[in-house]
Order: C-alpha cells, then sequence, then structure tokens
C-alpha cells in the first residue's frame, strides 16, 4: 500500500467510512461542485445552508479529504502577519477588512464544530510568531502597529519569560502571541465536512473524477461512466486545475511542504515549556511550524522544499518526504531534550502557490456558470472557509460583499513559463537557505543571497502547507 499523509491513515481508521458511492448514471443538478477537499466541501455546505432547495451535487476524484485537505499541518490561522501584502494588493481598508474576515474564519469554524458536533481534534489556543534569530528580530511590530491603528490587532508582545515557557523552545528570541488561531487534525476536519454535507443534502460521489467539461447553458461534465448536467459549475481542484486547464499553469507554482510527527510524549511536553493546543511559526521565509496534538505528539513541518517542474501535482501526495533529515535537524534544535525521540512518520504535501500569496477567484473563461477557486498558497484550513462563501455566492447569482471583493478578480500575477520559473525558484531557494543558515550562525549573508531571498517577497510565510 501506497504511503498516505499520517493525517488522513489516522482519520480512515478512526472514521471507518461507507464510502460514497461512484457516479455510475447521467444525472441533472442545480450546482456541480468537482473536489472534495476543504474548498469545494465549505462550497456546499454554505449553499445548502443559504438555499436548501437547491440540489447540489460533488464528485470527488478520490476520497473526501485525500489531497492537500488532509495532509497539512492543521495549522489554523489568519492574514493578519500577511496584511502588508494584502494592503499594496487591495488598499488599506479593503486589506484590513480581509483580516478581520480571515479571523472571524477561525472563530466560524469553531462555531461550526460546536453546532454539528464535529470531532476534528479543534483546539484554539492561538499561536505564537517568534524569531529565532536576531536577523529575523523587528519585522512583526511594523504590522502590529498598523494593525492596531487600523482596530483589528490581535497580537501581543511576549516577554521572554512567557515566551519560553508557552512556546516550547529556548530558541526563540522574540514573539508576539494572537488568541485567534487553532489547531486541528485536517482530515478529521475534511470527513467531518464531509458529514455534514451529506447530513444537509448534498449528493456525494467519491471516486469520480472529471475527465472533460463542457461549456454551454446547462454545462456538461464527463466522468468515466457517466455525464452530469449542471446548471452551475464550481471547480474546487486547487492545484489540479492546472492538469485540466493549462492557462492556470503560469498562476502557481506547485511546492512541498514537510512534516514529521512523533510518537505520543506523555508528560515530556510540559517540561520543555510547552502549552498545549498551540502552535508556532518562526519568521522564516520557508517557515517551520509546529504544534501538538491531543494524544500528546508534536508536529513539526517546513515549507518551501521542492518546486514541482511544469506543475505536476500528484508525485507531491501519498510518498514519503525527503527531507526527514532536514526536518530532523530542524526538530532537535528547537527541542534538544527532545532530540533522542522516536519520530513515528514523515511526509509530504503540495501547496499551490499563488504569485501573491492569495488564493484568487474567478468565471472560467468568462462562462457565467462555472467558477474557480485556487492558490491558497499554505494558508488554507481557515480560509477555505472565506473561498466557500465567495464561490458559494458566485454559484447563487449574489452581489455582495465575496462576489465584489478583491479576491474575485481571478490570477493578479503570474509567474515565468518553464523551465525559467524552475530554475529560478531553485536558485531563490538555495539563496534563502544559506542566508537563513548564516544567519542562525550569527553572520552576514552573502549580499547576493540576500538580494535573492528578497525575490521570494510575499511568499515568504505563505510556503507551507497548514497552514
Amino acid at each position: 500500500m501506497s504511503h498516505a499523509a499520517f493525517w488522513f491513515k489516522q482519520a480512515i481508521e478512526k472514521e471507518q467510512p461507507t464510502a460514497a458511492p461512484a457516479l455510475s448514471h447521467n444525472i441533472e443538478t442545480d450546482i456541480l461542485i468537482v473536489g472534495g477537499g476543504y474548498t469545494g466541501l465549505w462550497s456546499a455546505i454554505l449553499i445548502k445552508q443559504q438555499a436548501p432547495h437547491r440540489k447540489v451535487t460533488l464528485i470527488e476524484k478520490g476520497l473526501c479529504g485525500s489531497g492537500a485537505s488532509g495532509a497539512n499541518g492543521g495549522c489554523m490561522l489568519t492574514w493578519s502577519t500577511k496584511f502588508p501584502t494584502l494592503k499594496r494588493l487591495f488598499g488599506e481598508q479593503h486589506a484590513a477588512w480581509l483580516v478581520a474576515e480571515s479571523e472571524r474564519a477561525v472563530e466560524e469554524i469553531a462555531a461550526f464544530c460546536a453546532h454539528y458536533a464535529v470531532d476534528a481534534e479543534l483546539s484554539k489556543k492561538g499561536v505564537y510568531y517568534t524569531a529565532t534569530n536576531q536577523a529575523q528580530c523587528g519585522s512583526m511590530a511594523p504590522v502590529v502597529d498598523e494593525l492596531t491603528r487600523l482596530n483589528v490587532n490581535s497580537w501581543q508582545r511576549c516577554n521572554s519569560a512567557t515566551l519560553h515557557q508557552k512556546a516550547g523552545s529556548t530558541r526563540h528570541v522574540e514573539g508576539f502571541h494572537s488568541p485567534v488561531a487553532a489547531s486541528v487534525q485536517p482530515a478529521l476536519l475534511a470527513r467531518e465536512l464531509r458529514r455534514v454535507a451529506l447530513a444537509l443534502g448534498v449528493e456525494l460521489y467519491e471516486n469520480t473524477a472529471m475527465t472533460r467539461l463542457e461549456f454551454g447553458q446547462p454545462a456538461t461534465v464527463t466522468t468515466p461512466q457517466a455525464n452530469i448536467r449542471a446548471n452551475k459549475v464550481i471547480l474546487a481542484l486547487n492545484a489540479w486545475m492546472v492538469e485540466h486547464f493549462r492557462e492556470f499553469n503560469n498562476t502557481i507554482v506547485v511546492v512541498s511542504s514537510d512534516m514529521v510527527i512523533t510518537e505520543p510524549l506523555a508528560d515530556k511536553l510540559p517540561k520543555v515549556g510547552w502549552e498545549r493546543g498551540s502552535s508556532v511559526l518562526d519568521s522564516r521565509i520557508f517557515v517551520h511550524y509546529y504544534r501538538d496534538t491531543p494524544d500528546g505528539r508534536m508536529m513539526l513541518g517546513k515549507g518551501g522544499n521542492k518546486f514541482s517542474f511544469n506543475n505536476q501535482v500528484d508525485p507531491m501526495f501519498n510518498v514519503t518526504s525527503n527531507y526527514r533529515p532536514m526536518l530532523e535537524k530542524a526538530f532537535k534544535q528547537l527541542f534538544p531534550s527532545l532530540a533522542n525521540e522516536k519520530l513515528a512518520d514523515c511526509w509530504t504535501g503540495g501547496s499551490d502557490r499563488s504569485a501573491t500569496g492569495f488564493p484568487f477567484f474567478g468565471q472560467l473563461r468568462k462562462q457565467s456558470n462555472v467558477v474557480y477557486g485556487l492558490g491558497y498558497s499554505g494558508n488554507g484550513v481557515s480560509q477555505t472557509r472565506i473561498g466557500g462563501k465567495i464561490l458559494a455566492s458566485m454559484a447563487l447569482d449574489l452581489n455582495n460583499e465575496w462576489t465584489q471583493c478583491g479576491l474575485a478578480q481571478g490570477p493578479l500575477g503570474h509567474f515565468p513559463p518553464e523551465p525559467f520559473r524552475w530554475c529560478g525558484a531553485m536558485m531563490v531557494r538555495n539563496a534563502v537557505r544559506r542566508k537563513e543558515e548564516a544567519e542562525d550562525r550569527g553572520e552576514n549573508p552573502f549580499i547576493i543571497d540576500k538580494w535573492l531571498a528578497k525575490l521570494a517577497g510575499a511568499a515568504g510565510k505563505a510556503d507551507k502547507i497548514e497552514g
């Protein structure tokens, strides 16, 4: 059996689900959703909540949650640290609104889980955003000042004692804490969204891939055994969009995030100074992020390792990470007292990194009845609920803040074509690594590495799967 992400294996073993049937006969539907990850499931749920009379059908080529939604780090974060980029893209007021909505999404998901008795191991203990060397210090304070001025700030600076007592490592030399963040078992969340969608009346077919889309009124989606005629189509394929529609190939870069997880550590976590249920990110360009689990494991991930040539997506999933030595080294540096603890698993997943670091939504080839969304750039566990709001509003022909928001304008930037994209990504990635290794040693990086690292731009804190 091929390797599957630790979370998804754990979720399926716990759930023991009854598989949804594959589609075997032609059907008609009001709204067809293609893709059974977070975006597709949130879209389905939000449509049924607003328009319960609509017939909503969802197809998924594998099992719901078996892609990025079930392979990520499970950190439910907001867009607050990305405010400067949001401001540059959309202006100050709209950026502040998007930050507030990203925080609202965290609260709404927690409320949703409580209302529907969703067992996703959700822990709303907040996040620590830290610096692990002197070169990283000072980057967060200006962002906090701007958020405070606009009355959308949830961050507080931590003193050294608090940081070392709660964030789990003495390597942190500066830190801020926000209570508006959470962690989940990501595959359990996806599978529970599936359960709720079914309970709300969504018609679901798993192991049913889209093989062709024909435009028209209605549109027709072909699957291996049957056709679906739909008045509206939502394409929630994320990185897999490039396999069906090559016009998206230069709008994203598929980049890996790689994770390790320990065996249960019993009572050892409190001894290293760890606040149970929290999440931590450092200030690297390609971040380290880590959190614990309810059964006492510690998970650590790092983004920005492998960049897929020509955006081949499938090799990023259901494989063991090639970067285990790098992750083990980072784990031992952060937690030297846990250096000899056994790692239970190591895996990789792909993230659809956009040119802006934010997802984008729109009508496919100007077809008003076919809409799409992708490009979460590693920040998607909570932001996919925003994506669901946008796509549900589009599918229901609503004229509201979601259909009019800055994210609903299609892609706002493009990457160079291959092979220039991959070669450029490798140059920047390697420069970032050299720069950050020098900074960890307290040395001044080479000028060329500092210059190339700047090209990562907004990519920095987005190039991870949560994300």
